[in-house]
């Protein structure tokens, strides 16, 4: 199977490594991998800032970026949600350039792609250390994961999933809210991190590095003993 990787911008401009283990997961997985090196956004920043304009003009480069028809696999659910969901209402009575259906049907996020579309469960990896883990709000709700991730990091050897309170609760990035509402975000990944420390994991993993940029700035300011690490970096650790 061949299939086309979109890596978005917070993993692309800061977490880069985590974009090879994606793809060293999916090559051990027996995948072939096409990397556009034209891609860039998929238009969710400026959408959720009002800038539905702007958002249409970045989708349909995303569009004409991914033209092949095949799965589109995304390390963010938040993206490909985005892409899922809103992208029919974005393009809602608006002749489109491009054919959007095509990639809203293609999109997966990479656990979602393992678990349903491989049947992959264990990924061989060895990641001996207490980890929590963290259902963005996007990844749950608009995308509509929860078990997947569980289940991939269930099988890594070594590991120990603890599960936090309010594992659902928002951490507080949400893209621009955090710099328009800074105190109420900081209040909220404040909350969120201290029920992860109550659960004495050494690391809080997720599919979203925004959530885990938000939260690692916050433990880095405090001194906190707990570290941030996406999922891909996990199902990667060991080989």
């Amino acid at each position: 199977m061949i299939v086309d990787l979109f890596i978005p911008c917070f993993i692309d401009q800061l977490y880069p490594s985590t974009a090879f283990n994606v793809v060293r997961i999916l090559e051990k997985s027996g995948i072939n991998v096409n990397y556009n090196t034209n891609q860039t956004c998929c238009g969710q920043p400026a959408f959720n800032t009002g800038y539905w304009k702007e958002a249409r003009d970045v989708a349909e480069k995303f569009i004409s970026d991914f033209q092949n028809d095949r799965p589109i696999v995304c390390p963010s659910a938040s993206c490909a949600g985005f892409v899922k969901k809103r992208y029919p209402e974005l393009f809602k009575n608006i002749p489109a350039k491009h054919n959007y259906e095509k990639v809203c049907k293609n999109i997966v996020e990479l656990t979602d792609f393992l678990v349903n579309h491989l049947k992959i469960k264990d990924t061989g990896a060895n990641f001996p250390f207490k980890i929590t883990y963290h259902d963005s709000c996007n990844a749950l709700r608009e995308y509509g994961i929860k078990d997947e991730p569980r289940i991939l990091l269930k099988h890594v050897k070594g590991l120990q999933l603890l599960e936090m309170e309010k594992t659902d609760m928002c951490c507080g990035f949400g893209g621009t809210f955090s710099i328009k509402f800074e105190p109420i975000s900081t209040a909220m990944a404040k909350q969120k991190v201290e029920n992860a420390l109550a659960t004495g994991a050494e690391y809080i993993v997720s599919t979203e590095a925004s959530c885990l940029m938000h939260l690692e700035a916050y433990i880095k300011k405090h001194a906190l003993p707990i570290k941030t690490i996406h999922i891909a970096d996990v199902l990667a650790s060991g080989y």
